[in-house]
């Protein structure tokens, strides 16, 4: 008789403009790494706008635009800078803060949702977080956005339409609601089939031990 296999259905709500969430993408990836059992993990995007009104920006500092949004002084900004820098570069990623472009990210995630249509949206969710956090780009110009489909071997033809289209706008509004519906308040959100939930962007170990236990649970 031939057994079913075990799979464990990793959910991950995170948005582009995040920091934290390049970080945690990565820390559970190096935690994947590690897990024996790597192959049967399946992973599933979604999308979650941090500020769905944030106005794009590109003549404004990022540091002037945190400093006012959260109320605070530009030296604390700088601090928060700071730290975000520093786990980053302990996670292995460049990440220039500083020089990110003040976007709002509902058309990545648009881009998204269409790389999820054809099992690329980790590939696309990587790409955004390098062309906002390292290269300094956009992430709210269709030409960048068609430049990260082309790359990624997405029709440039069909990541336009995408982009100028409401095709994709119920799978965001989905995934939004679905993240109301179990308690989401901030990102990166991690979900192990349906049953226990990380957040934030917890080291490699924890992502790693939770891996471990739904194993030893779905397989017994």
């Amino acid at each position: 008789m031939n057994k079913t296999k075990v799979m464990i259905q990793v959910d991950i709500w995170s948005d582009v403009r995040c920091p934290f969430c390049y970080i945690g993408k990565h820390r559970f990836e190096s935690a994947l790494e590690n897990f024996s059992h790597k192959e049967d993990v399946e992973i599933e995007w979604h999308s979650f706008q941090l500020d769905a009104n944030i106005e794009t920006n590109p003549e404004i500092s990022t540091l002037e635009y945190l400093a006012k949004a959260k109320n605070i002084s530009a030296e604390q900004a700088k601090e928060m800078f700071a730290g975000a820098q520093k786990m980053a570069s302990e996670t292995g990623l460049e990440m220039n803060l500083e020089t990110s472009v003040v976007a709002n990210s509902y058309k990545s995630h648009l881009l998204i949702q269409l790389g999820k249509s054809k099992n690329l949206a980790n590939e696309v969710e990587e790409a955004l977080f390098k062309a906002h956090f390292t290269d300094a780009k956009n992430i709210d110009d269709k030409e960048v956005l068609a430049e990260i489909a082309k790359f990624l071997g997405i029709a440039e033809t069909e990541a336009r339409e995408a982009l100028n289209s409401s095709n994709f706008a119920a799978a965001v509004k989905e995934d939004e609601l679905q993240a109301q519906r179990i308690g989401v308040r901030g990102v990166p959100f991690f979900v192990f089939n349906n049953k226990y939930a990380v957040s934030g962007a917890q080291a490699s170990d924890t992502f790693l031990e939770v891996l471990q236990k739904v194993w030893q649970e779905t397989s017994a």
